[in-house]
């Protein structure tokens, strides 16, 4: 997981209106589209109950850049269909202050696609694993990485992306998120590290992650290693159609309070398909009840950041590495879901 860092207006999820208060009129559903990335069989559904469009402080939705170079010219169908869909989009979104968001729904076609991308960055980040102990540094995973990800088609998603210089994040102790692999960083007997591996594969994207504990660590270690890994799971737990995006956060939050911990709000999931980032974000501390409905076939992902201090971060002057702000441990767990009609399923259990 790269996440951008979050603008102001990006972080209060809670106040957003849900996209029946705005009576919304348009989704982007049921088409299958293939590695061209164009839009195909797509139907303009009316009634808020078929959408899926925010407001209140995200992005406008760039069609063009979510369907590549739009339609050839012979399909003017399509193609006047893609300029209503953006019209109504942009209309909307002017009425919310600029600000509007479409959620894609994944056809069957992709969601297997999908599957696949999530099982390939599974199996990476398990082999990861396996190797992992002192002495090993983490410019060693990042080669590690590439290697058993051009061994299963795919390609690190992570590589590059808006100028990342690795293919993995290694995130060591009081890292929050965003570590950068490096010869001169050897893990050491006591440590916790996130990996986190995100696959290409056929035009779709798996993200996921773990912390793994290398040699005999800390009870602190441990546990907020564990925390981690349970809050994961008690957002996920509540994923199906009709749930509340709210409901995600509220779960992990609740959980993370019982325990005496934080969760960062800096930082958060966020939808996945045919890109790695998109829309919605999904942030690990909600209100149940609040936020859009979850739709089948939305993908998201679900990767709580727990601290064993204090939620606060800061960023390093690499302008990537975040840290906890007061020094204490931090561990994530991710997996990759979709929404389905009776709860959820997730793309990278093994």
């Amino acid at each position: 997981m790269i996440e951008e860092r979050l603008a102001g207006g990006q972080k209060a999820h809670s106040a957003r209106r849900s996209s029946e208060e705005r009576g919304t009129d348009f989704v982007l559903e049921g088409a299958d589209l293939a590695a061209d990335r164009r839009l195909r069989d797509v139907k303009a559904l009316g009634g808020a109950a078929d959408m899926a469009l925010l407001g209140d402080g995200d992005e406008i939705a760039d069609l063009s850049e979510a369907h590549a170079s739009s339609v050839p010219c012979s399909r003017s169908r399509s193609k006047a269909l893609a300029r209503q869909i953006e019209t109504v989009l942009d209309a909307r979104a002017q009425r919310s202050h600029g600000c509007g968001m479409a959620i894609e729904i994944l056809s069957a076609a992709e969601i297997e696609r999908m599957r696949r991308a999530g099982r390939a960055a599974a199996e990476t980040l398990a082999f990861i694993g396996s190797q992992l102990r002192p002495g090993i540094s983490t410019a060693e995973i990042d080669r590690w990485v590439r290697e058993d990800t051009a061994r299963r088609g795919g390609r690190p998603s992570q590589l590059g992306y808006k100028g990342f210089p690795a293919a993995v994040c290694t995130s060591r102790n009081e890292v929050v998120c965003h570590g950068i692999p490096s010869a001169r960083e050897v893990l050491q007997p006591g440590d916790i590290v996130n990996v986190d591996v995100t696959t290409n594969l056929d035009g779709y994207h798996g993200d996921t992650s773990a912390t793994f504990i290398v040699g005999e660590a800390s009870e602190d270690a441990k546990r907020i290693a564990d925390i981690a890994r349970r809050c994961r799971d008690a957002g996920i737990a509540v994923i199906r159609e009709g749930a509340r995006l709210g409901d995600i956060g509220a779960a992990i939050l609740e959980l993370a309070r019982k325990e005496g911990v934080s969760v960062v709000t800096d930082f958060g999931g966020h939808g996945i398909g045919r890109r790695m980032h998109a829309d919605p974000h999904v942030s690990h501390t909600g209100t149940r009840g609040s936020g859009p409905r979850l739709k089948a076939g939305m993908g998201l992902t679900v990767e709580p950041m727990v601290n064993l201090g204090r939620p606060d971060v800061r960023f390093l002057d690499d302008g990537w590495t975040v840290v906890t702000a007061d020094g204490s441990l931090s561990a994530q767990w991710e997996h990759t879901v979709i929404v389905t009609r009776d709860g959820h399923e997730i793309m990278t259990a093994l």
